[in-house]
């Protein structure tokens, strides 16, 4: 039995650090772990130019905690005015990673995402054309759309006719959630991957809704039947380059979770890692650990892997109840239970 793992340091290439007093809480679970991480550009404004960019993430940089290694990798939020000129611009600069597409009223400050993917036509094929990633929030807001069959339809109506058209585009489907995005994205060409998160590994939606509604396990897309959970932890641990780490983690303050309509997120930085580790041992698939967390994304990215070092063991890792924030509490994934492995170094 394997009582340390050793692994590359990983990526986390999906995760949303806010700003402000939220930012300087949680920017340091995330580079405690993690070398870098593509940010969310969903802030209030939303991140829409060059400059809103590069000013984040010196907000970022300057909220990270005493001698941090970490990178913040920055993305453009679409909207369907985005100048495709300014996307070049910033991502020849190095500003820009990557593109994020919110479909308008998905989740969490997307009022100002895309009403329909013809509005960015130019720029998805500028994207193409300068081998940008596009990342996707993949669900229709259509109210006749069932919210579990969000992402099945947003395939067949979306995304599927997008990739016919511009075969050539990269895109990352982001927060995978059900099995038929895992078959979608081991069909696809070499262009298309997909991160999946800890929780949509851990839960289906029963933890959502058995025993009373539980605010904590409700995020965007929602966890769903227990198929989905089960094939997403089989394309998780294969081995497939066409998944990685990507956290989607989202911290809301305690009272805006357990409120009359609580905000969607998971908030699961502090413990990532070892959430992650938990399942790759129950699946038995250890050895694929160090391939999904540190390997597939770089590659698909086109970034060099990193050259540091994290070790987990297998020692028991209290997660607690509540993590402070300035003047709040956060509740982190997995609050009050122990998990199996603990991040060392």
């Amino acid at each position: 039995m394997t009582d340390s793992l050793t692994i590359r340091r990983p990526d986390d290439w999906h995760v949303h650090l806010r700003d402000g007093a939220m930012l300087e809480a949680v920017v340091g679970h995330t580079a405690r772990q993690f070398a870098r991480a593509i940010v969310m550009p969903n802030l209030s404004p939303p991140v829409t130019t060059v400059a809103a960019a590069e000013a984040y993430r010196d907000r970022i940089v300057a909220a990270l905690p005493g001698e941090a290694d970490f990178t913040p990798l920055m993305t453009c939020y679409l909207t369907n005015n985005t100048d495709p000129e300014e996307v070049r611009r910033g991502f020849e600069a190095g500003v820009f990673t990557a593109c994020k597409l919110y479909p308008a009223g998905a989740t969490t400050n997307s009022d100002s995402g895309v009403t329909d993917i013809g509005n960015i036509r130019d720029v998805l094929e500028t994207m193409a054309e300068i081998g940008m990633v596009l990342c996707v929030h993949g669900e229709v807001t259509h109210a006749d759309i069932d919210i579990f069959d969000r992402e099945a339809v947003f395939i067949e109506r979306v995304l599927a006719p997008l990739l016919n058209d511009l075969p050539q585009l990269k895109v990352v489907f982001e927060h995978l959630t059900s099995e038929e995005g895992v078959q979608f994205v081991e069909s696809a060409g070499a262009n298309v991957a997909a991160t999946i998160t800890p929780q949509h590994l851990h839960i289906n939606r029963n933890a959502m809704l058995v025993g009373g509604m539980r605010p904590h396990a409700y995020c965007l897309p929602v966890a769903k039947r227990e198929k989905h959970r089960l094939a997403l932890r089989r394309a998780a641990t294969s081995g497939s380059a066409k998944f990685f780490l990507g956290t989607d983690s989202a911290p809301h303050a305690r009272e805006a979770k357990e409120s009359a309509c609580g905000c969607a997120g998971i908030f699961n930085a502090p413990f990532a890692l070892e959430s992650y580790l938990a399942v790759f041992e129950e699946e038995n698939a250890i050895d694929a650990f160090e391939g999904f967390a540190s390997e597939h994304g770089p590659a698909f990215y086109g970034l060099p892997l990193n050259e540091g070092r994290v070790t987990l063991e297998r020692a028991d890792c209290d997660v607690p109840e509540a993590v402070e924030a300035d003047d709040t509490q956060l509740v982190p994934f997995h609050a009050g239970e122990t998990l199996r492995w603990r991040f060392v170094a």
